[in-house]
C-alpha cells in the first residue's frame, strides 16, 4: 500500500481553561474536560473504534450482531502528570477490554474477535509504537 493509500487527519485544539481544551475536527468540533477528561476520552475512543471495526468485520463475515457491548478499565498513576518523582510512566500501565456480544444464528466470534483486533486502527495505536514528534511552532 502507498502513501495515496493514507487518510490524513489534522485536528486543531485551543486552551479554553487549565482543564478544557475545544478541539476542533475540521467537521465537528467538542470541550474535552467539560464532562469527560482526555484519558475517558481516549478509553471511549477505544470502546468505539472496536465497535466500528467490530460492525465492519461482522458484514464482511456475513455475522448479524444484534447487540455489544464493552468495557475497558485501565490503571495510571497521575503522581507523575502532578510532577511528583516516581517509577511509573505518565500513561495508562495498560488495558483490559471485554466485549458482549450476540449475534443471531452460529457465528465463529473468535475468528470475528481476531479481525477486528487485526484491523482497529485505534487499538493498533494502543498496542504497536506510533511515532510521536511534539515541537513549539
Amino acid at each position: 500500500m502507498g502513501d495515496s493509500d493514507l487518510t490524513h487527519y489534522e485536528v486543531t485544539a485551543s486552551r479554553l481553561s487549565p482543564k478544557r481544551t475545544q478541539v476542533d475536527t475540521g467537521d465537528a468540533e467538542f470541550v474535552v474536560g467539560k464532562d469527560v477528561n482526555p484519558v475517558e476520552y481516549f478509553l471511549g475512543s477505544v470502546l468505539a473504534c472496536l465497535n466500528s471495526t467490530g460492525t465492519m468485520v461482522a458484514r464482511d463475515m456475513d455475522i448479524d450482531i444484534e447487540s455489544l457491548e464493552a468495557t475497558v478499565e485501565g490503571d495510571i498513576n497521575y503522581a507523575t502528570y502532578r510532577g511528583e518523582d516516581v517509577d511509573d510512566r505518565a500513561g495508562l500501565q495498560g488495558l483490559d477490554v471485554r466485549l458482549s456480544v450476540e449475534t443471531a444464528g452460529d457465528a465463529d466470534l473468535d475468528a470475528w474477535l481476531a479481525s477486528v483486533k487485526d484491523r482497529c486502527p485505534v487499538t493498533d495505536n494502543v498496542e504497536n509504537e506510533t511515532g510521536l514528534d511534539v515541537t513549539l511552532g
